[in-house]
């Protein structure tokens, strides 16, 4: 006796068809490729504001996702609400697949927003930045120029930085514009007073114009101590042009615990190496209850900076990236929109399929 197949019903197709998409996007989100938006001017002009990106989970090898929990293909929150889109009733350990390679010198890598505890690691907000120092390198900048290791570190081609212009008219966002200068990379203190953010080529070329009287880079004195600049509470006489040197932590590199390193290394060890019960009192270092004479780092960190050496919140000012909170590495543009353009006009079509370097 033959058995009449039964039709789907169009709802149904349709159903089943949502659900094949969802998990097979969730999966090549996970396993594969992740897209990403630049929302900042951080990198600029390495990568730009609304530049989209794929960012490779392969390179550096797939974390298993440590909160389970969680609405398929959303971040923090389900869409459009406050609501949270994840519970923390089950987490799992690190672990991270097999990569291609590890994480390497002036990659631009995608990483979790390391202090931003109210989340899960994995799904803190992702960070792009470019890791200028790698696990066991000497990090230090001399009056605004990166030296790791005591050599100078290569620049990116496009590094910006800030400059003080005084031109003998007001300028338009149209005058800018003509020098490559979007309306988010400069200020206006007063009718011939600007900061201006700009690579070298830019700057050149608005010196030679007849209505800029003088243009300054900005750079902070050494010695000077700025409070904000990482690790919190020292007077190192640290600032954005001139910082450290700050060794970046290492799988397996054991210190001892003096008041020196209990200040440049407690915080790390404080909030990213598991611990339960971590103090810190009058320069030394407790873990559940017992004073640390000596300590042995669990995973790798990394140092990151951006291509915007005077626009970019990084490890200058919150510290190390934990191996743990590494999502990927930044592989190529698909897509980039100028936002101040109209139409057509918005699409920076020399900058598709473009890789990331």
């Amino acid at each position: 006796m033959s058995q009449t197949k039964i039709k789907k019903s169009a709802t149904r197709e349709w159903l089943d068809a949502l659900v094949f998409a969802v998990v097979a996007a969730s999966l090549i989100r996970w396993l594969l490729l992740e897209p990403f938006t630049i929302p900042t001017a951080s990198m600029e002009k390495s990568l730009l504001v609304g530049d989209f990106l794929f960012v490779s989970k392969m390179h550096y090898g797939t974390r298993v996702p440590k909160t389970i929990l969680q609405v398929p293909l959303t971040h923090q929150k389900i869409w459009g609400t406050e609501i949270p889109s994840y519970s923390e009733a089950i987490q799992l350990p690190y672990y991270r697949l097999p990569g291609f390679s590890d994480v390497e010198r002036n990659d631009v890598v995608v990483f979790n927003y390391p202090v931003e505890f109210q989340y899960p690691s994995d799904l803190k907000t992702n960070y792009i930045k470019r890791a200028v120092g790698i696990s066991g390198d000497i990090v230090e900048v001399k009056e605004g120029e990166l030296v790791v290791n005591g050599t100078p570190s290569p620049k990116p081609e496009e590094m910006q930085y800030s400059y003080d212009l005084v031109s003998n008219r007001p300028l338009t966002v149209d005058f800018f514009a003509e020098y490559g200068v979007n309306p988010e990379s400069f200020m206006t203190f007063s009718n011939g007073a600007y900061l201006v953010f700009g690579t070298d080529q830019t700057i050149e070329r608005l010196k030679s114009s007849p209505v800029v009287v003088s243009v300054m880079k900005r750079i902070e004195r050494p010695g000077v101590n700025d409070p904000k600049i990482f690790p919190g509470g020292s007077n190192y006489g640290w600032n954005v042009d001139n910082f450290g040197p700050l060794q970046v932590p290492a799988k397996d590199w054991t210190i001892e615990m003096n008041a020196d390193n209990v200040l440049r290394y407690g915080f790390t060890i404080e909030h990213y190496e598991g611990h339960d019960q971590v103090d810190i009192r009058e320069g030394e270092l407790f873990i559940d209850g017992q004073k640390v004479e000596s300590y042995t780092f669990k995973q790798n960190y990394y140092f990151m900076m951006g291509d915007n050496r005077h626009d970019s919140l990084d490890s200058r000012f919150w510290g190390f990236v934990p191996e743990d909170h590494i999502v990927g590495k930044a592989w190529f543009l698909w897509l980039s929109l100028d936002k101040y353009e109209s139409m057509f006009g918005k699409i920076r079509w020399n900058r598709f399929f473009k890789g990331i370097n």
